[in-house]
């Protein structure tokens, strides 16, 4: 039987979310329902209520969240019901070019559950990254669920569901940071201060945070950086540049998604240094810089997706570190709300107060 939850929707572009009752139907096959514990509140979801993503209104928003398999469809081996799982937004196929090459991470045909949560009146819901976590329980392609260790509390454990992943993917994955390695992460926000635990969990010599908030740089240092940059009154480029004896970082991690704060991580690089964007622009962003430049600095120029990672290989393995002590992904949860604080959460958010705010059920 279709079951009816409490969930956030963005209604329309630029409108006030939400709660409305949901109706979550039976998962089919392959598809798998999970009662969320947690969700954090991420810049994505911001995104989607201003219309940034698509217009696919409404959206059930929340995607970076953890919680327990309820019930499983036809077909489904993975996980079963009592699971405690993490949820992802991108459930590889195993079939495409870059599954059949051991590339799963790059996989070119993600999937999401196939029939739509709805409103009451029957009016279909597009979820946030296809999750829709920003509720008492959703529906998923059961690929989308990540089973890990229940030891770790669910505010904690979502967190890997989508931010927290990418930053520490963007620096260990795409940027592949070495032992000894120079980086600079700008950007100091959720996804930027993983990126800066990810460098420092590679080994990085040097660390350095850029950003134009100092309560996010003074909140970069506690998350492991050695140096921070002020760009409000300091070149950041001259600045990474004389931190690293005139030369510039051999990772620069661009977590703003900005075509200036873009320029500023491809010249503050190192030559054949990597710039890696994480961070995610506006359709409408252009990005200009001279071929002579591109061609002469060599290097390379890389998007992580997601930190390129793999949920069945990455989360686990994350969620191990935490426990070990190694990494301390508790650091990122600013405040845990409740699912009629998305709101207030989003304005927090806008200015700056929080790290992440996490929604318990």
């Amino acid at each position: 039987m279709p079951q009816h939850v409490r969930g956030v929707i963005a209604p329309g572009r630029d409108e006030p979310v939400r709660i409305e009752t949901i109706v979550v139907p039976d998962p089919g096959p392959g598809e798998a329902v999970v009662r969320i514990q947690a969700c954090g509140v991420c810049h994505t979801d911001l995104h989607y209520k201003q219309g940034g993503i698509n217009d696919d209104f409404p959206f059930l928003l929340g995607h970076e969240a953890a919680g327990t398999v309820e019930s499983v469809g036809e077909g489904v081996t993975d996980v079963a019901p009592g699971d405690y799982v993490i949820l992802n937004w991108r459930a590889v196929c195993g079939q495409c070019r870059a599954c059949r090459r051991g590339r799963p991470w790059y996989c070119f045909d993600t999937h999401n559950a196939e029939q739509r949560m709805t409103l009451l009146d029957g009016t279909e819901l597009s979820p946030a990254l296809g999750i829709g976590a920003f509720a008492e329980k959703t529906l998923v392609a059961a690929g989308q669920c990540t089973k890990v260790d229940p030891a770790v509390a669910p505010e904690i454990a979502g967190l890997l569901g989508c931010g927290v992943m990418a930053g520490i993917g963007a620096a260990i994955n795409t940027g592949n940071v070495s032992r000894g390695d120079t980086v600079a992460v700008i950007g100091c926000g959720g996804v930027g201060d993983a990126a800066i635990v990810g460098s420092r969990l590679a080994g990085a010599s040097k660390i350095i945070a850029v950003d134009v908030d100092e309560r996010k740089l003074a909140k970069a240092k506690e998350m492991g950086a050695t140096d921070t940059v002020d760009s409000r009154s300091t070149d950041p480029v001259e600045a990474i540049r004389e931190l690293t004896g005139g030369f510039g970082a051999d990772v620069v991690i661009e977590a703003v998604g900005r075509p200036e704060t873009y320029q500023q991580a491809f010249y503050a690089r190192d030559l054949a240094g990597t710039v890696v964007l994480v961070g995610v622009p506006t359709p409408e962003m252009r990005l200009e810089l001279p071929l002579l430049d591109v061609f002469g600095r060599g290097g390379s120029l890389k998007s992580s997706w997601y930190g390129d990672c793999l949920p069945s290989r990455d989360f686990p393995m994350l969620i191990d570190l935490h426990r070990q002590g190694r990494i301390d992904l508790g650091a990122f949860v600013t405040e845990t709300i409740a699912l009629d604080e998305v709101e207030k959460a989003f304005a927090r958010m806008h200015e700056g107060d929080v790290l992440r705010s996490v929604v318990v059920l």
